[in-house]
């Protein structure tokens, strides 16, 4: 067994094993900051900011993959958009 799971590992092309280790170096960088803001501010602020990553994630994937995001997108990301503000400002 430990033979095919050697030969899955071998087929991933070098700029496959490139991304895989760059996401999971920016995941890593990504926990470390979300912890360091909830130590410096409250997680009810926090926490709906951290959020905004999947509207930055949508904008990203329309200008750089090409995407196309029905009106419904567009409004569930307005929607968290508008609540971040709104918790922000309280």
């Amino acid at each position: 067994m430990a033979t095919a799971r050697g030969a899955i590992l071998v087929t991933y092309s070098h700029r496959t094993w490139f991304f895989l280790v760059v996401s999971g170096l920016a995941t890593g960088l990504s926990w470390l900051c979300y912890f360091r803001a909830l130590q410096l501010g409250e997680a009810s602020k926090v926490a709906p900011v951290d959020k905004l990553s999947v509207v930055i994630a949508m904008v990203l994937a329309v200008l750089f993959l090409g995407e196309h995001l029905t009106w419904r997108h567009w409004i569930g990301a307005g929607f968290i958009v508008t609540g971040t503000v709104i918790i922000a400002k309280v």
